[in-house]
């Protein structure tokens, strides 16, 4: 079983590089902007919280698994500034990482037909790698490889980030561009030394627009496009059904993959249930298309959403948060 752990890690980390990962993945973007761009903060006038759950390649040994939890609300009587949190823990083989973004500021410019959110956010990124995990196992130099730690590594890195989002009042439609990190961190675990590893440019870009095509059905087409620096571009394409503003069907395709061979990185089936007045459920399901299907059963993600506040739904924009 200690092999197939170290082979399952070996494929998790070459799909990590070839699909640029110093992101964590999420297949329902659209239900937590804020984990994207700070720009989001307020832009809905509820406070709201936000639960994501996801666990990544089922059955494989080491595979991504992530918890991600946000708050943003506006804190001003004009609703003109909103400040916000994100709270991520992720996993994956022996690395786990634990985020949190503070999202101090972000101002509300409101404008004849719509918001435009201009946001900063400083993310804090602890990294440990337990190497004394007891599924890995050295060989040579009488199980004891100089090259391989003895001990638990720990780093703590700071980066600031920003974000621009604008929702349109009137039309229905909202885009939105953020830049997560904007400093090239050394994260490698070594104080000295050659630095191989460092955190690159990422720069993430979403949007989408509401077809009201009558009382009780509304049609949401929605984008997100991923780029990192020296790796493949991918974009999540989205195509959301709701009824009577209570029910939820959606579909995405996710590009990449990480080989030329391949027709994209997954086909991702959502389920989503507005529960109460304030609480929102969604579940999702990723179909690989990549050759590493063969190992695993596909990814799920549960995402729950509560509105402290929401407004009466007639006359309001309650139709378009998501």
């Amino acid at each position: 079983m200690r092999h197939i752990y170290f082979i399952s890690i070996l494929w998790i980390a070459a799909w990590q590089l070839a699909s640029a990962q110093q992101e964590q993945l999420y297949t329902q973007f659209m239900h937590n902007k804020l984990v994207w761009n700070p720009g989001y903060a307020g832009n809905f006038e509820s406070p709201t919280l936000v639960a994501v759950y996801r666990n990544q390649f089922l059955g494989l040994d080491g595979a991504p698994q992530t918890f991600a939890l946000s708050f943003n609300m506006p804190y001003n009587i004009d609703k003109k500034v909103a400040f916000g949190v994100n709270i991520v823990g992720h996993s994956i083989g022996i690395t786990k990482i634990l985020n949190l973004d503070l999202l101090p500021f972000t101002y509300i410019i409101q404008l004849k037909n719509g918001n435009f959110g201009v946001g900063i956010q400083v993310n804090l990124r602890q990294f440990s790698q337990n190497w004394g995990d007891p599924y890995l196992v050295t060989s040579g130099f009488g199980g004891n490889d100089p090259a391989i730690p003895n001990e638990a590594n720990n780093k703590i890195i700071v980066n600031p980030g920003v974000g621009f989002f604008y929702k349109s009042t009137r039309h229905n439609w909202y885009a939105g561009v953020a830049v997560p990190r904007l400093i090239s961190n050394n994260i490698d675990f070594a104080a000295v030394g050659n630095v191989i590893s460092r955190e690159v440019f990422h720069c993430n870009a979403m949007g989408g627009y509401t077809f009201n095509t009558s009382k009780d059905v509304k049609i949401v087409p929605q984008v997100l496009l991923k780029y990192a620096a020296n790796a493949p571009f991918q974009a999540d394409i989205n195509g959301t059904v709701l009824l009577k503003d209570k029910y939820l069907a959606g579909l995405t395709y996710r590009t990449g993959g990480g080989q030329t061979t391949v027709i994209g990185e997954s086909l991702d089936f959502q389920l989503g249930l507005q529960a109460t007045e304030k609480l929102f459920f969604c579940l999702s399901y990723d179909l690989s298309l990549t050759p590493l299907r063969r190992y695993h059963s596909g990814s799920v993600e549960l995402t729950a959403r509560y509105w402290f506040n929401p407004p009466p739904p007639e006359g309001t924009d309650i139709e378009f948060p998501y």
